[in-house]
């Protein structure tokens, strides 16, 4: 099968979250299965032509924008870990004014979303349809990612299934639903689609024009990234607005839950931790990362205190709000209560990361790195004995799956991801391998950590236990990539013919 991943970004080579990483991972295992995978993003000015080795294609390409011309250019190189017989061509499109005179990706701390971004992800959108036919490849699946590419399955269906795209089948996944891509729909014309279109394809959003909903309306399959937030999202509670649109197309649309890249997030094979451990020198290779991360934390090396950490975004979504809100946060409470450790990496929210500082300079037992730093967040989750995520909501998640794969026990929020990996302790069996509260408010945060801290002190066996049986789950993209072939294949049927 020939499978084109459109996304605006992608590991190694630019990443702002999960989405780039979940874009190679799912193509590295899908050229490891044997199909022919390749990516498309923009070349964005931080995406280096010497230092990640690109090669210009020396093939220019055009597409029309609002009855004007739109040229760029195109360079590729292969993504590091595909297979030699099936190499992962990346190939990033070439338009200065767009993507290369920009130092963000979606826009700075004076624009933290560029004015043009719709035009931007409408020329990427279209030129995609350009470079498969210079490079006279026609994939069986284009598979888009998120708003900045769901036009891919608008223009797909409404105009370029032609000349080589007849048998081509859609996919979107939604990474997250509260990102949508809503723009003055002045912005439309740049699609050259006719009015009509902007009704009938999905665009129209009270009088504004949604990229997402639009992929919603046009692409062949839908999915997201993990069954119960594919639940959620078509309610109104989770739908933000969309929730009539999933429904609508529930029969074509799944959960998909994400994999994590066990190469990186593997505590056998860590090199950002004192020493690699497996399950059977568990104890001893968590006590180790335990000390060391006290240590450079600033706090006392007490192998007998539990260690709470986390490594976030500070955003409403991660539930900052509940745990560190001024007045109302309980984050003072647990720390000021409990025989404890708290420590927290990460950057958000400039309200956020000051009262976390605040905190941090009044509470013995709480420290704070607001950075974002790999090294301290591997080391967080081989060294701490809980994993803290009150996520509002949570598509899928990856800390939770990182930290029992560390024999870190997650504290989480019922949903989502979440509430797919995460099994709840029950004290009576000692089943379970986390902790999980349902309502997201400070006192439910409060006593679902009391909880856990009570069964560190006293259920130790069973905490252990469950140590054990989070390490033994398996979260690799194997599994998530053969249901997503299962759903390319029921895609592209109906173009079989």
């Amino acid at each position: 099968m020939k499978i084109l991943m459109a996304a605006s970004e992608a590991a190694p080579f630019v990443k702002t979250g999960g989405l780039a990483d979940a874009v190679s991972a799912l193509a590295l295992t899908l050229a490891k299965m044997g199909h022919e995978v390749r990516i498309v993003i923009p070349r964005y000015y931080k995406v280096d032509v010497v230092k990640n080795g690109l090669r210009d294609l020396e093939m220019p390409l055009a597409t029309t924008m609002n009855n004007g011309e739109v040229k760029s250019a195109v360079y590729t190189t292969d993504l590091d870990g595909s297979p030699k017989k099936k190499p992962i061509h990346v190939y990033f499109i070439e338009h200065n004014d767009f993507f290369g005179s920009k130092l963000g990706i979606y826009g700075e701390q004076h624009e933290p979303d560029y004015s043009d971004n719709p035009r931007r992800f409408i020329f990427f959108s279209k030129i995609i349809f350009e470079l498969c036919r210079k490079l006279d490849w026609y994939p069986d699946i284009l598979h888009a990612h998120d708003w900045q590419t769901a036009l891919v399955p608008v223009f797909l269906k409404y105009g370029e299934r032609r000349d080589g795209f007849e048998k081509t089948a859609s996919i979107l996944t939604i990474h997250n639903l509260g990102y949508q891509g809503i723009y003055y729909k002045e912005n439309y014309p740049f699609t050259n689609l006719s009015w009509d279109m902007f009704y009938q394809a999905g665009f129209e959003d009270w009088n504004m024009m949604n990229f997402l909903k639009a992929g919603i309306h046009s692409a062949d399959k839908l999915n997201t990234v993990s069954p119960r937030y594919a639940q959620e999202t078509q309610t109104q509670a989770f739908g933000f607005r969309l929730d009539t649109s999933l429904r609508y197309r529930s029969a074509d649309y799944i959960g998909i839950l994400n994999g994590i890249d066990t190469q990186v997030w593997n505590p056998k094979k860590d090199p950002y931790i004192p020493m690699q451990y497996g399950i059977k020198n568990m104890k001893a290779g968590k006590s180790k990362a335990k000390e060391t991360l006290q240590r450079e934390f600033g706090l006392p090396q007490n192998p007998n205190v539990p260690v709470i950490g986390m490594a976030t975004r500070l955003t409403e979504q991660k539930g900052v709000g509940e745990l560190f809100g001024p007045s109302y946060g309980s984050a003072w409470s647990i720390c000021r209560d409990m025989e404890l450790q708290l420590v927290l990496v990460g950057t958000g929210d400039v309200w956020c990361e000051n009262e976390i500082r605040s905190l941090a300079s009044h509470l013995s037992n709480f420290k704070a790195k607001i950075e974002y730093k790999e090294s301290a967040s591997h080391l967080i989750e081989a060294g701490s004995d809980f994993f803290l995520m009150p996520s509002r909501y949570e598509p899928s998640g990856l800390n939770q799956m990182y930290s029992l794969a560390y024999g870190t026990l997650p504290i989480v929020r019922n949903t989502g991801g979440l509430a797919d990996t995460v099994e709840n302790f029950n004290q009576s069996t000692g089943e379970g391998t986390g902790f999980m509260f349902d309502q997201l408010n400070p006192r439910s945060i409060y006593d679902t950590v009391g909880w856990a801290n009570w069964a560190y002190y006293n259920r130790r066996h069973q905490i252990d236990e469950m140590r054990i049986r989070g390490m033994k789950l398996d979260f690799s993209w194997e599994k998530s990539a053969q249901k997503y072939v299962a759903m390319y294949e029921h895609a592209i049927a109906k173009y079989a013919e």
